[in-house]
């Protein structure tokens, strides 16, 4: 009865057969559903094409490599550039599909269809033939889609949906946050085991965490042997396709349930109160310079989704062979497309943009003062509550920090509180006053009448560079392991090595170097902007020197949880920093005038010493008395006096953390009694340590 039901409404909709070709019933399609998408009678199938004269569906039986069925669009079935077909009595688990695009070649016009090749559907929301990390299904050299399943239930609880200096970001590599044996997870390198771990970071306290690249990519494609070690793109930034999940990161083969298995994820965050950023690669794909292969854009249209020289070159702003052609209207209304999909079917938080200068190129490579594929991002209804977190650099020399067009919107990782911070903090001369800028959010360079006050992604550390511990072991890079002789990755590190150039079982080195860890998480947590560090630095986890581990699937890479236990006290002094952020919502923002009359954030030295001393001061979440914070930081190589504001009699400094005790071993003592007070208000600090206070009653 049901099934005459369908027919009957069918009927009722005109959504019935009118043509057959080559066995199989068929009618023009859904125009504006892009992609394959499953409906009661069949399935839908459309693709765009410009320059396309001819298009083919090729129908595979899973996993097989030749077509069972070869279904031309007719050309009575395109509306404009937009071929649509429905095609009656599939079953989306009994079938794969891709494409063949004919048309004309000119390769200096950019213009370079072939009928022959296969290509994988633009908008494919599951590429099928990698399942499995590092395997092929096949020793062909085409993808395939499958048409996907999206019964998820999301319930009816609302995304965290925080603000942004509420917010403490863990970046995290999704195979390597669990693929070592020591995490102890049972679905290791996987979505289910970084879900496996939410009890964990609930209990370190963020609350985002920003996956970099979860879209499908080939993590074998350039495959090298060097000294016995195959190194392949580990990292994920060379995407194969927007719209789909690396299917090799489920920890089951989930074909027409694709992405499943990340919603879950993202659902268990939010259950948790933890929100889900992806980091997404949008100035490039895998299909690499005129070298490399035709997989998907190259075929449909690569003179619209590629910028080219007017010789048919390829523009190589990305460093990766080639650059999205992200401001023509076509591309702009695909990543448009992609990003609402990734929120509305995901229910994804926010998203960090890869290389994003190059999202404000116009075609001709030229910057563009408002690029309307980032003012479109900014005012769409749709990603309205999401973070927009640029990279504003590119790899073709467009440094855009404090300059990235944001119409009030966009927040950037700020590489200049990475390098200036680095540099403060590892002690070089006359930086105070930079580095009391950075704490205070980096408004000389985030205006606020201009850019908000959520501007400011602050990092020391992340994916690309030292880990937090090697920041304090090497003065050099140590590559070697990529197999480029080390001369990949950045020279420009702003690291030191305490004296010793790696692993040391020096006492004195060890210490410092983990005075000088503390002294880095107290900063950047305490600073405002929304603070960001890698997964790992919370324990000290070493990429022994490497600072450029995107083909390292191996130890180098992947997180060392033993070091978690080897190192608790800095886990526990993090998280008891993260605590105290939280508690004090003066440090991440303006809280009105508090009693005393001091300003909201100010700075003090040199004031006959080397400390820099930054005060917070307004009132608590409640408005019920004063929040007063001061940072103390002295990166001098002596011991230092610290000179505190004087107090009403009433009022004292209370000593909130020392990075020079060693007092977190057995869990810092965070209750009020057990608490020191200083008497006056003048402290000897030790040697590189930071010191946190607060105003409190006598």
């Amino acid at each position: 009865m049901a099934e005459a039901n369908n027919n009957l409404s069918f009927e009722r909709f005109h959504i019935r057969p009118i043509d057959e070709i080559n066995g199989f019933k068929v009618r023009p399609g859904l125009y504006e559903q892009n992609g394959a998408t499953a409906i009661p009678s069949g399935v839908n199938f459309t693709v765009p094409t410009n320059g396309g004269t001819s298009v083919e569906l090729l129908l595979f039986k899973s996993r097989e490599d030749e077509p069972y069925a070869v279904i031309p669009f007719p050309e009575t079935y395109r509306i404009g550039n937009v071929y649509s077909m429905i095609v009656f009595d599939l079953n989306i688990e009994d079938f794969e599909y891709a494409y063949r695009v004919d048309g004309p070649y000119d390769k200096e016009k950019g213009l370079i269809f072939d009928k022959n090749n296969i290509l994988l559907d633009m908008y494919a929301k599951s590429v099928t033939g990698q399942s499995e990390w590092g395997k092929k299904r096949s020793s062909k050299s085409f993808y395939k889609a499958r048409v996907v399943r999206n019964d998820f239930d999301w319930g009816s609880e609302p995304n965290p949906n925080m603000a942004l200096e509420d917010l403490v970001i863990y970046e995290m590599h999704v195979r390597g946050f669990t693929k070592d044996a020591s995490s102890g997870v049972k679905y290791p390198g996987t979505f289910a085991g970084v879900m496996e771990k939410i009890p964990y970071l609930k209990d370190l306290g963020i609350n985002a965490v920003e996956l970099m690249p979860v879209f499908e990519f080939d993590e074998i494609k350039d495959n090298r042997i060097y000294n016995g070690e195959v190194l392949v793109d580990y990292w994920g930034y060379n995407p194969i396709s927007f719209f789909a999940p690396n299917t090799s990161y489920a920890a089951r083969v989930e074909d027409n349930s694709s992405g499943m298995e990340l919603k879950k994820l993202i659902k268990r965050l939010h259950d948790n109160g933890i929100e889900c950023f992806l980091d997404v690669v949008f100035n490039h794909t895998a299909e690499g310079n005129e070298m490399g292969p035709s997989i998907s854009f190259k075929g449909f249209d690569n003179n619209i989704y590629y910028m080219l020289t007017p010789r048919g070159e390829y523009y190589n702003f990305s460093g990766c062979g080639n650059t999205l052609n992200c401001n023509h209207p076509v591309v702009r209304y695909m990543i448009l497309e992609c990003l609402r999909y990734w929120v509305t079917d995901y229910h994804v938080d926010g998203f960090r943009f890869d290389l994003a200068s190059i999202l404000g190129r116009n075609e001709d490579g030229s910057p563009m003062s408002n690029a309307p594929l980032l003012q479109n991002l900014a005012y769409d209804q749709i990603l309205a509550d999401v973070k927009l977190i640029a990279e504003a650099w590119d790899a073709g020399g467009l440094y855009q920090v404090g300059t990235f067009p944001s119409w009030n919107r966009w927040a950037e990782w700020n590489g200049k509180y990475r390098d200036d911070m680095r540099d403060f903090l590892k002690g070089d001369i006359g930086l105070m006053s930079v580095a009391a800028r950075r704490i205070f959010g980096s408004k000389d360079i985030y205006n606020p009448e201009h850019r908000g006050d959520n501007a400011s992604v602050n990092f020391l550390n992340c994916h690309d560079g030292f880990t937090l511990w090697d920041m304090y072991c090497y003065s050099h890079k140590h590559n070697e392991a990529n197999g480029w002789n080390n001369t990949d990755g950045t020279d420009d590190n702003r690291s030191w090595n305490c004296g010793w150039e790696g692993e040391t079982d020096n006492e004195n080195i060890n210490k410092l170097r983990l005075r000088l860890c503390k002294n880095a998480m107290t900063t950047l947590l305490l600073s405002r902007g929304a603070p960001m560090f890698l997964a790992g630095d919370e324990f000290l986890n070493t990429q022994f020197g490497n600072n450029n581990t995107y083909c390292q699937d191996s130890p180098i890479s992947w997180l060392e949880w033993d070091q978690l236990e080897k190192n608790r006290e800095h886990f526990r002094f993090t998280r008891y920093l993260i605590k105290f952020r939280n508690e004090h919502p003066v440090i991440r923002k303006h809280m009105g005038g508090c009693s005393l009359g001091f300003p909201d954030s100010w700075a003090l030295g040199p004031d006959h010493t080397n400390v820099l001393r930054v005060i917070f001061a307004g009132r608590n979440a409640d408005n019920t008395a004063d929040d007063i914070v001061c940072v103390a930081i002295n990166v001098h190589w002596e011991r230092q006096d610290c000179y505190l504001p004087e107090l009403p009699h009433y009022l004292c400094w209370q000593i909130e953390t020392d990075s020079s005790l060693e007092i977190y071993k057995a869990g810092f003592p965070d209750t009020r009694d057990k608490k020191v007070r200083t008497n006056g208000n003048m402290i000897n600090m030790e040697a590189r340590s930071t010191m946190v206070f607060t105003v409190v009653r006598i």
